[in-house]
């Protein structure tokens, strides 16, 4: 499974990867119940055949916490927003402008139609 519209810095490789990992985790630990939801107007699955969904916790809409924690950035593939899309924006304007998680520990290249791309300071 995918995380729809987000996209979080690549494992390994980028600035700010395991601290996104480790968010996703202590919002999503094991045993917990979730809501997985997909959005009509988006893919069902990627082209590795992954689903695609929103992630719930309770009332918590995972997709939009993890933006808005600045551990993930919206990433609308081929420019389509979903049903969320305004919410994922306005978490990562908010999470940009307090510089909190990867907007302040990295260097950031994002834009809503791109992934991610993060680099060490």
């Amino acid at each position: 499974m995918r995380l729809l519209q987000v996209d979080a810095p690549e494992a390994g490789s980028e600035c700010y990867a395991g601290a996104a990992a480790r968010a996703l985790a202590r919002l999503t630990p094991v045993g917990a119940e979730v809501v997985l939801e997909s959005d009509p107007a988006l893919d069902r699955v990627d082209r590795f055949g992954r689903l695609l969904r929103y992630v719930r916790s309770g009332a918590l809409n995972v997709n939009v916490e993890l933006v808005r924690r600045g551990a993930a950035t919206p990433y609308f593939y081929h420019g389509e927003r979903g049903r969320y899309a305004s919410r994922l924006l306005a978490a990562a304007r908010d999470a940009r402008a307090a510089r909190r998680g990867m907007w302040g520990a990295c260097e950031v290249s994002w834009a809503p139609t791109r992934q991610v791309d993060t680099r060490f300071p």
